[in-house]
């Protein structure tokens, strides 16, 4: 797909206002009109037009932010995943206002978050017109809520305490729907303030209404385009994060994560899926169990500094090797031996004199780089519903996480209703298999971060690390019949550290006076 730059595209808020008083000298930061976009004054005066705008929304998410960025910040910042020197501070914790890595992630989402809302307002002006059908209009609106409601709830996390934390009444995050293209945009825009978590999740969750109701309930569009159904399941991941339970059980039953199974498959979009726990890798743009993901190719891609299969790849094949399995997940327990994802979705480095370092395997094309980002599975569904089932003091509990991680492994180790003495012990072994199962996909930091005020499975903030100085140039860290536990020489942060979230990055704070007053404590 060829992609399109950003109709309008802004940087956050912070380079939008330093350059409100001469749009023209500041082109390199914020571009009012990119010269190879479409012209405001013409995007979406054709439904041609409108259809390239709304792709354009998409490219400016691959191009940005989940093109992989976001999904290697949301490991580093957990302890699954090590890295080799790259992404230091947020690996090691530590955080400061002028971070780079802080910096991108709130511009780059809020980059997003700007264009949906451009687009959404053209929409509008191209429904008075005539120009597109109230359904065909609802639909591309729909899209971009879509994507504004992904790109709020990944700022909602790492930049705000939990939902669980006060009942959402901590603060959140600016909630932005306004566009941010002209002086009076700006204006309006700086008024908005944090709001509180809960505030967030109302306006994220009403997003995600809008978005089921009005888009396509089929395949369609390819899994780069928003659906009804990825919309649904994006639900059931928010409604996760606010301890929804009963909420979570609905929307996932919308998908046929429910009952007693041991083929579930989705009645909208017919999601299920793959036998094997490699096949939404192995075809990462085509297949039964990917809901959503964004596109890349071999001419439009992340590049080497930033797309998963070089930063994650094996240096025995043209991988960068920068972040590595940790030998703590990797030995761990509750990952049993004969488990497949061991062979099909890591890698071990054993060339004669190579680092012999485990390597997630999900990401395969390290030459061409044209492995799709995986950002909704149906996979992840069926966990979401399980923790939410066994929560519930449902039955359909180990049934839906046996669908997932019986594929995976030997009979010998399948889970039985006697594997478990209680309630709290199958919750456990849901939470660890998404450890597993999502290694890689940028979930760690999300369950981190949601978990840490429960009374049961909280890690009291971010857990301690193993440095990268402390894995073995020989392999002997990952051992399954020993399993060594490698010392973590990075120590944990606990919960009421102030570095457990970010803070709003140093430029924002300086060029934004409702923001100044906002910062986050502690920096």
């Amino acid at each position: 797909m060829k992609y399109f730059q950003s109709i309008i595209k802004t940087t956050g808020l912070a380079m939008a206002f330093a350059c409100a008083l001469s749009i023209s000298s500041c082109k390199k930061s914020t571009d009012l009109q990119p010269k190879n976009a479409l012209p405001s004054s013409i995007a979406f005066n054709t439904a041609a037009n409108v259809e390239l705008a709304v792709i354009g929304i998409y490219g400016t998410a691959q191009g940005t932010i989940f093109n992989g960025d976001e999904i290697i910040r949301n490991e580093m910042r957990g302890e699954d995943m090590v890295s080799n020197g790259f992404n230091p501070n947020i690996y090691q914790n530590n955080i400061i206002t002028t971070d780079g890595n802080i910096s991108s992630t709130w511009s780059q989402l809020y980059s997003v978050v700007n264009q949906t809302n451009t687009f959404i307002d053209g929409v509008h002006a191209a429904l008075a017109k005539g120009v597109l059908t109230p359904a065909v209009a609802a639909s591309y609106e729909a899209e971009a809520r879509f994507l504004r409601a992904l790109s709020h709830h990944e700022l909602v996390i790492n930049f705000s305490r939990p939902f669980l934390d006060n009942a959402g009444a901590n603060p959140g995050v600016p909630y932005r729907t306004i566009s941010v293209n002209t002086a009076d945009g700006l204006s309006a825009a700086l008024q908005v303030d944090r709001g509180t978590v809960k505030d967030d999740y109302v306006k994220i969750l009403a997003d995600l209404d809008y978005a089921e109701a009005n888009l396509i309930d089929n395949k369609a569009h390819p899994i780069s385009r928003a659906s009804k159904g990825a919309a649904i399941a994006l639900k059931t991941r928010v409604k996760l994060h606010m301890g929804d339970w009963a909420g979570v059980l609905t929307e996932a039953a919308k998908l046929g994560a429910t009952g007693s199974s041991t083929s579930y498959s989705s009645p909208i979009g017919g999601y299920r899926l793959t036998p094997s726990p490699d096949g939404p890798f192995v075809n990462n743009s085509g297949n039964s169990e990917s809901m959503f993901s964004i596109e890349n190719s071999s001419s439009s891609n992340a590049q080497v500094n930033n797309a998963l299969a070089a930063l994650f790849g094996y240096t025995d094949g043209n991988g960068r090797g920068f972040y590595i399995t940790s030998p703590n997940l990797y030995n761990a327990a509750f990952w049993v031996s004969s488990d497949t994802r061991r062979t099909l979705l890591q890698i071990q480095n054993t060339s004669s004199g190579s680092s012999q370092f485990v390597f997630n395997n999900k990401y395969r094309d390290q030459t061409n780089l044209t492995d799709w980002t995986p950002i909704i599975r149906y996979a992840e569904v069926l966990l979401n519903a399980a923790e939410a089932a066994s929560r519930s003091g449902s039955a359909d509990a180990l049934s839906l996480l046996n669908a997932v991680r019986n594929r995976a492994v030997a009979a010998q180790d399948q889970y039985t209703s006697a594997s478990f003495p209680n309630a709290n012990a199958l919750t456990q072994a849901v939470l660890n298999e998404r450890r597993i199962e999502l290694a890689g996909e940028g979930f760690r930091w999300g369950d981190i971060q949601r978990l840490s005020k429960d009374p049961n499975f909280s890690t009291g903030g971010i857990p301690a690390k193993v440095s990268f100085t402390n894995v073995k140039d020989d392999g002997s860290n990952y051992d399954i019949v020993n399993r060594p536990v490698t010392v973590s020489k990075i120590p944990a942060v606990a919960y009421s550290d102030h570095r457990f979230i970010w803070p709003f990055p140093q430029a924002e704070v300086t060029s934004n006076p409702l923001l100044a007053q906002e910062q986050n404590p502690g920096y």
